[in-house]
């Protein structure tokens, strides 16, 4: 979770009078590369650092250089060229063979932070935005923020060449807001994993026995039926929604509040004939509420990975969860050959 950008921001936050910092930022690559641009890290004057820039091979050097623009005050840029035999990354022995550009800023007051806590509120308040940040020629440190409406973004980092410059314009999203109905014990991996892709998770149950915060300690509970959850929590603004109860009238009761809103993923614990009797209590049709989605509704939900402990559910669920909103396909990275052979235990 700490590499997520909003908890980034949140360390920051918490220690940026008491503290000197450096952003850094991957503006430009070449090749295969851990990571892509717009990728961002912090580091602090004791010498720590927050997020990943690359694999971890790469931060402890990014680390003295972020020491050097502390001392300055200025900004600089690094090249890594893993292609290079005389280049420190190729020295280490990646073997990515790619070129990483990064740039670091030194976050201080006569630079307004980087914009960082306009950038955290923003986010905290569910506004997706664009941040720029100029290629310096002579360690000048300039940013900006933009409408994410306005500036066309893709979902994608891009360098913009001005009459001014080299800027990297990153289009930035607030952390997905995931809604779990139900708080059984395998709620619980449900949860711990949601929270540990950075996702806002927020949790309901009207059962007290279940909806303790010491079950769920980084959600926020919303100990209702679900049927109050419209008047407690701001249903538009959320991106996914597991129903998991193991209660058919709870489960249905959700699946009538969940209708018609403008949900990326829809997820309903158990299989087909529990799914058809849900439906039935809830009075909609398949068809209908698919429709009213304008997603499909998961029943079963998750990857078939062949697990059915509570943690395995788990795993495959975030990870469809997680295919579904990078819009990716949840297949395997390799692509099976002739000569593969399937072993089964």
């Amino acid at each position: 979770m700490a590499n997520q950008i909003q908890a980034l921001l949140d360390i920051w936050h918490t220690d940026r009078n008491s503290r000197q910092w450096v952003l850094g930022t991957i503006y430009q690559t070449s090749g295969p590369c851990y990571r892509k641009a717009g990728a961002m890290m912090l580091f602090d004057d004791l010498g720590k650092y927050y997020g990943l820039l690359s694999g971890g091979c790469l931060e402890a050097d990014i680390q003295r250089h972020a020491q050097q623009v502390l001392s300055t005050g200025k900004s600089k840029t690094l090249c890594y060229d893993g292609s290079d035999e005389d280049d420190f990354a190729f020295k280490l022995g990646i073997g990515c063979g790619g070129t990483v550009f990064i740039l670091l800023q030194p976050v201080l007051p006569e630079n307004d932070y980087l914009k960082l806590e306009q950038l955290r509120n923003r986010l905290r308040d569910g506004h997706p935005c664009g941040y720029l940040q100029k290629i310096p020629d002579n360690g000048e440190t300039e940013t900006a923020i933009t409408d994410a409406r306005q500036s066309g973004l893709n979902g994608r980092a891009r360098l913009l060449e001005t009459a001014d410059g080299n800027w990297l314009e990153t289009p930035l999203c607030p952390a997905p807001h995931i809604l779990i109905v139900g708080a059984g014990v395998d709620a619980r991996p449900m949860a711990q994993l949601c929270h540990s892709q950075g996702w806002q998770v927020s949790l309901c149950d009207p059962r007290t026995a279940n909806a303790r915060q010491a079950y769920f300690p980084q959600c926020r509970l919303y100990p209702c039926h679900p049927e109050a959850l419209p008047s407690q929590l701001a249903l538009p603004q959320l991106d996914a929604a597991i129903v998991m109860s193991h209660n058919l009238e709870l489960d249905a009761a959700a699946l009538r509040v969940l209708c018609g809103l403008p949900l990326k993923y829809l997820g309903l614990l158990g299989p087909v004939s529990r799914r058809d009797r849900v439906l039935a209590l809830a009075g909609i049709e398949l068809e209908a509420l698919n429709r009213a989605l304008a997603v499909p509704l998961r029943a079963p939900i998750g990857l078939n990975l062949g697990g059915e402990l509570p943690e395995s559910i788990a795993l495959a669920t975030c990870a469809e969860l997680h295919a579904v909103l990078h819009h990716a396909d949840g297949k395997s990275m390799t692509r099976p050959s002739s000569n593969m052979e399937v072993i089964t235990c």
